[in-house]
């Protein structure tokens, strides 16, 4: 079933570029150029269902939130990703008040756009960006990745050794892992240091552009050229250059971004002389390469220039223990950051935060806290304030145990609030999945403690019969 998507923005440009990323992740796209005309098809009854909206904030006459205002009453269900400038960041806090599902920060990956609006679809998930939380723990090099599992560690230490080579990188990954903070605390361990440090998002730059932005050009190249422009690797000469995910370039410029890494020169729109540059590549990746190459996407022969140096940095799901210290440490920041008092996460908030599966991994951990420190009048974050995530976890419970343990309560209902109860983790410390026979005994132990030892309540929450109930106590061992 394809889904039918609202793209609303007052800027053509982006409007078109907007309409293009959506369609292409499998989207019916309607687009509506302002906030009037959006809340006109919106109310259209005799009109096909939208399921999802893309909503930029900033807007004349009728802006974003005067359209959440507006619709919400009549579509409390419609998931809205809301589209925001850095500077706007305190605009978000009020649309996810008014009721919008997600927020992404301008501009963003088509990679971005597409998980968001497929998140925001299946439940009220937060998977975008908090860019200026992202921006300050920007220059604390490897000081700044938090994590002491054993996997973070080892991949730390690689990335290190990386750091004091000069060879191309490659980090792969899944989105929001934090492949970026990685590409900064290498740079900033190398001795290139004290050298720019040049990002580039290939998945956000339209593709009659990204030869200019990355090469560069001379004035009256081409229409509209109206001065020389310095591209990315000129920019980055002496530096590093970061090329975030670069399998989104397209066949021709992975051509020429080939010859550039190869002869360390390149050659801007219009130039009839080659500029030779120093830089060292790093790129990211949230794509499986190896089916990019099979499939045509990407060229073996750029890959291997590429992925000299690989890292991988795995996803949260493979490393929960890192959860509690990444949390409080995102807490910390957060509440700085906005002017707000110290914060707490309540135990039986944690036991949830280390059971959830977090597909938007670390960058969605990082929102999610926001938007409950934000939306909290509470000095200490309880299982409630998490509400947002709990339709996903009952899903993610639902799909991976038996019948007998579908009525598990999740950190939104009032039971698990009670002292020593928890949620089940569906990972061991090493991030193995625990196998379902542990998993049901930990359920039985945990309702029998909550109901303080009555057999037939405990059946009932259980969803049970005492028969079972007594059987499945003996086996499992108990009794005491």
């Amino acid at each position: 079933m394809m889904h039918r998507a609202l793209i609303v923005d007052d800027e053509p440009t982006q409007l078109r570029l907007l309409e293009n990323v959506v369609s292409r992740a499998g989207f019916t796209v309607e687009t509506a150029s302002g906030g009037q005309e959006a809340l006109d098809r919106l109310f259209d009854a005799a009109a096909p269902t939208i399921d999802v909206m893309l909503l930029d904030i900033m807007m004349p006459e009728v802006d974003g939130l005067d359209v959440l205002r507006r619709m919400r009453p009549k579509l409390p269900q419609l998931p809205v990703v809301v589209l925001t400038s850095q500077s706007s960041i305190l605009t978000v806090v009020e649309a996810m008040r008014t009721g919008a599902n997600d927020f992404l920060v301008k501009p963003a990956s088509a990679e971005r756009i597409r998980s968001a609006m497929t998140a925001a679809i299946k439940s009220d998930e937060l998977v975008g960006e908090i860019e200026h939380v992202s921006t300050e723990m920007q220059n604390t090099g490897f000081s700044g990745l938090v994590g002491t599992s054993e996997t973070m560690v080892s991949v730390m230490e690689l990335a290190r050794k990386g750091a004091r080579t000069n060879i191309p990188i490659l980090i792969e990954g899944e989105s929001g892992v934090g492949k970026e903070m990685f590409a900064r605390a290498i740079q900033q361990a190398s001795d290139r240091a004290d050298k720019p440090l040049v990002t580039v998002n290939c998945g956000a730059i339209p593709e009659n552009l990204v030869e200019s932005i990355l090469f560069g050009h001379e004035k009256g190249s081409f229409t509209g050229a109206v001065d020389r422009h310095i591209g990315k690797f000129e920019e980055a000469n002496g530096g590093t250059l970061f090329l975030d995910e670069v399998g989104e370039l397209p066949l021709d410029m992975q051509v020429k971004l080939l010859r550039a890494i190869q002869e360390g020169e390149i050659d801007p729109i219009g130039s009839r002389v080659p500029v030779s540059v120093d830089i060292r590549i790093i790129s990211a990746t949230n794509r499986k390469m190896e089916e990019q190459i099979s499939e045509g996407a990407f060229r073996e022969d750029l890959y291997y220039r590429l992925n000299v140096f690989p890292i991988y940095v795995p996803p949260l799901r493979e490393r929960i223990s890192d959860i509690p210290a990444l949390a409080n440490h995102f807490v910390t920041k957060i509440t700085k950051m906005e002017g707000i008092g110290p914060k707490t996460i309540a135990a039986a908030a944690m036991h949830f935060l280390q059971a959830y599966n977090w597909p938007g991994n670390i960058r969605q951990l990082q929102n999610a806290l926001f938007r409950a420190i934000i939306l909290s009048d509470d000095d200490e974050l309880g299982p409630a304030s998490f509400q947002h995530l709990s339709e996903s976890m009952r899903a993610e419970i639902t799909a991976h145990h038996s019948p007998d343990l579908e009525k598990i309560e999740t950190p939104a209902q009032a039971d698990l609030d009670t002292s020593g109860v928890g949620l089940i983790n569906m990972y061991d410390g090493d991030g193995q999945m625990r196998t379902l026979a542990e998993i049901e005994k930990e359920a039985i132990s945990l309702a029998l403690k909550h109901v303080e030892g009555r057999m037939s309540e405990a059946a009932r929450r259980l969803g049970i019969g005492r028969s079972t109930l007594y059987r499945k106590i003996a086996e499992y061992g108990l009794e005491g």
